[in-house]
């Protein structure tokens, strides 16, 4: 049995390594135009081939935007961005029927959801509507206008931007609705010489020209191969000890946080950690996933999926200390 499942890995492995060819590719294209980052662009392409979709939280002028743009260009898809504001209607993101006038009939208009790759700026900045709107495209990938429904093009990734600062007169996203997300990336300033090249490159207006290196095909091939990633029952096992350590801390030696936590991470976040890690394992050209997988993107992955107490508050304990709690605690396999 053993031998066979050896045997599985190593034909896994090698199928990893040959379609996972393409990741250093786009990476390298992206990198073109986006100084520093790394972080940002890797949870990208987790995102990407995992089917998920990201929140990213950062103050303005972090390459949010650029970022999202480059991958389109470099994969050869279609890319829109929808700016949030507090007057933006659900049709404007969906589309709508608009009646004509001449053939005394309605026609259907698409909205910018009808994109590969669509870039949601600031999307705690538009009512609750539109927010539900936009999220349930994300998740059934379909859109219902008037009668008629309408698949999603593939792949589909949503990339939306949430600003930390300036909190006035802004609708967050409801915890239920923050779960859609597969992955909330907090992303901070580039390095002093990062920067310096940022600089180097504004003033000279050398952005790079960005080529398509991947097709679309070929993404999609990746999001499969990326599920047949080898997970052990061990791993399996981590996942799970680490998901109801959130929801019951006491059975793990963690009593002291049970105060701290109101809610703990839903059966999305156990599902998402395993994709995700998966997907880890993927970019880093690997049939198998490791616990250092797991590590790398248990904060992406659980940051929004764990409620927090007033208590946790006034502590100013934030979900990501909880977080490092609970993995630093719980036995690696």
């Amino acid at each position: 049995m053993d031998q066979n499942s050896t045997i599985d890995i190593g034909q896994i492995n090698e199928k990893i390594e040959r379609e996972s060819a393409f990741v250093d590719l786009l990476t390298g294209e992206m990198n073109k135009v986006i100084v520093g980052q790394k972080y940002m662009v890797e949870r990208l392409l987790i995102g990407l081939l995992g089917q998920g979709h990201i929140l990213l939280e950062g103050v303005p002028g972090l390459a949010k935007t650029l970022a999202i743009n480059t991958l389109s260009k470099a994969v050869h898809g279609s890319f829109s961005r929808i700016q949030f504001t507090p007057d933006l209607l659900p049709a404007d993101v969906v589309g709508t029927m608009i009646y004509n006038i001449k053939q005394n009939d309605f026609s259907i208009k698409k909205g910018p959801i009808f994109a590969n790759f669509v870039l949601a700026d600031e999307i705690n900045r538009a009512p609750a509507k539109v927010q539900s709107a936009l999220l349930e495209a994300m998740q059934e990938k379909q859109v219902t206008i008037g009668d008629e429904t309408f698949k999603l093009d593939r792949p589909f990734l949503v990339m939306a931007t949430q600003n930390p600062v300036e909190q006035e007169g802004t609708y967050p996203l409801p915890e239920a609705q923050v779960d859609r997300f597969m992955l909330k990336t907090v992303i901070d300033y580039p390095k002093m010489d990062e920067e310096q090249l940022i600089i180097r490159a504004n003033l000279i207006g050398d952005f790079g020209n960005v080529q398509p290196v991947v097709t679309l095909e070929q993404i999609i091939r990746a999001q499969q191969t990326a599920r047949e990633v080898y997970m052990d029952e061990k791993i399996e096992k981590y996942i799970l000890d680490i998901i109801f350590a959130t929801r019951y801390p006491e059975k793990y030696k963690l009593a002291d946080l049970k105060p701290l936590i109101s809610f703990g991470a839903s059966p999305r976040g156990s599902i998402n950690l395993a994709i995700a890690a998966k997907c880890h394992a993927f970019i880093k050209r690997r049939g198998f996933v490791i616990p250092e997988d797991v590590r790398a993107v248990v904060h992406d992955v659980l940051r929004h999926r764990i409620g927090i107490t007033y208590e946790a508050e006034a502590e100013n304990i934030t979900s990501v200390d909880i977080i490092n709690k609970i993995v630093n605690e719980i036995e690696v396999p």
